[in-house]
């Protein structure tokens, strides 16, 4: 897994930036209620998007928390106040504290099913009654548009995956909560080159290919014979889902 710490500095700019940040709050919205006065954005990151959710509505107070002091950081800088430094297994909230509380890219870095089922208690127990809980589901499946990079990539070992839609609608009805609706939006400026996929190979992007993996050099000889270097293959759309608390 890569170390959040350190991708901090280069996080936004490596994943599609400001569109990326819009088109990712915009979807989020549109499943939070309009009453929503108090949201939690878990494992805010860079806070990017979390800006996006507190400026969007005047009258909702948005909260960020993030385990990565490096990216708590940044987001403490573009929301002064509004941002904790804590575990996403143990939030340091109290019980139905707010109306919405979403997971943007998160619940697929989980250390396993038992972790998922955790975060996503969490994520229920600080929601109220009535309040909607917001998550990205199935993301590793979301990079895959098709493309020649793709077909490169397919035969690589597979990499567990912990935010399979229906694992976490389990996992939410588990904890009371039912499903509330869907939303998906495009990751702007995620459309892989294949000279960009070599370097996040070399850089440990991919889980089952850590740097100096056996296999990971073969990997990246396909994909620098690949033609169109540096031209982006299409930008992936991911899946949010959302689940309420009766």
């Amino acid at each position: 897994m890569l170390d959040y710490d350190k991708e901090a500095e280069r996080y936004d700019a490596s994943r599609g930036g400001e569109p990326r940040a819009a088109a990712a709050a915009a979807a989020v919205l549109s499943l939070v209620p309009p009453d929503a006065r108090g949201l939690l954005d878990v494992a805010c990151g860079t806070g990017i998007v979390t800006r996006r959710l507190a400026a969007a509505r005047a009258g909702m107070r948005v909260t960020g928390v993030d385990l990565a002091p490096a990216m708590a950081r940044q987001a403490a800088a573009r929301l002064p106040g509004a941002v904790v430094l804590a575990d996403s297994r143990r939030l340091p909230f109290r019980d139905g504290e707010f109306d919405a509380v979403c997971s943007v890219w998160l619940l697929h870095l989980a250390a396993g099913p038992a972790d998922v089922r955790t975060i996503v208690g969490e994520c229920a127990r600080v929601l109220r009654s009535g309040g909607v809980y917001v998550t990205t589901v199935d993301k590793a499946a979301s990079h895959n548009v098709g493309s020649d990079i793709d077909v490169v990539l397919s035969s690589r070992p597979p990499s567990p995956v912990r935010d399979a839609a229906a694992d976490v609608e389990s996992y939410a009805a588990d904890h009371g909560l039912v499903p509330a609706g869907q939303a998906r939006f495009r990751g702007h400026g995620q459309g892989r080159s294949p000279r960009r996929t070599v370097a996040d190979l070399r850089r440990g992007w991919f889980v089952t290919l850590p740097p100096g993996h056996p296999l990971a050099d073969g990997f990246a000889t396909r994909l620098a014979e690949l033609p169109d270097q540096d031209r982006p293959r299409p930008d992936p759309f991911f899946t949010l889902r959302a689940f309420r608390k009766p």
